[in-house]
């Protein structure tokens, strides 16, 4: 099972204190990144894994999506996800990714933000969200860039102002990685970069994007908390 360390007190209470979470997509400096790689939700029925408080899901609703299904395994996600104004089209399910079940040929665009380097399973999630899209279906997902997630003792060493040093080892030895994210024993799965798009054309995806993301110097500056890089992959299923 995933760890569900999102259903910690301790750490609930201090991620709900980020910006990306105070001010949703506006709060997201990724955003307009992924956004980019995002096909027209327009008359689609969208997908959303690690769904959070819901912040996409309503996006898609906002631009024309038929429907929104996102999914969670944390419980005060969900909570926080519902408390927004009811929309009967958008809906949400309580579940583990490494073991969730996806209905075939249902879904137009499957997406995840930062949710996928918490999975030992990614493989079998990957096989099922190719299944579930209809063909020429996309997925486009977020995860921390393997150069963060690679260290065993991750830590930032102090640069000049506004630059950040981050200590990088152990980049070709995949496997879980313990860090103390806003609360002690987070566990997260590195993976490579070249391991991620394995995955993705094992399961019968073809690559349509991938893009290493960092902050500007401004974003830095303004939230120093930004200083990390993200991966962003599209895959796109054959029609």
């Amino acid at each position: 099972m995933a760890q569900n360390i999102y259903d910690s007190e301790n750490f609930f209470k201090n991620y709900i204190q980020l910006p990306r979470q105070v001010k949703g997509l506006a709060g997201t400096p990724e955003w307009s990144a992924l956004k980019s790689l995002l096909p027209d939700p327009k008359g689609t029925q969208f997908l959303d894994l690690g769904c959070g408080f819901g912040w996409v899901c309503r996006w898609s609703r906002e631009n024309g999506s038929v429907a929104a299904h996102g999914v969670d395994v944390s419980e005060k996600m969900l909570c926080k996800a519902r408390s927004f104004p009811t929309d009967s089209a958008i809906t949400y399910t309580r579940a583990d990714l490494e073991t969730f079940e996806l209905p075939p040929n249902t879904y137009d665009i499957a997406f995840s933000s930062l949710s996928f380097h918490y999975l030992k399973n990614l493989p079998s999630l990957i096989q099922q969200i190719y299944k579930t899209l209809t063909p020429g279906g996309a997925l486009v997902f977020s995860v921390e860039h393997p150069v963060y997630t690679a260290p065993q003792d991750p830590k930032v060493v102090p640069g000049s102002e506004y630059q950040t040093i981050w200590s990088l080892a152990s980049y070709l030895d995949e496997g879980p990685r313990i860090s103390n994210w806003l609360a002690d024993g987070v566990v997260k799965q590195h993976r490579t970069i070249s391991t991620y798009a394995t995955i993705l054309l094992e399961a019968g995806f073809a690559l349509a994007a991938l893009e290493e993301w960092g902050p500007t110097q401004e974003q830095i500056k303004a939230s120093p908390h930004t200083a990390f890089s993200f991966l962003l992959l599209k895959a796109v299923k054959a029609k």
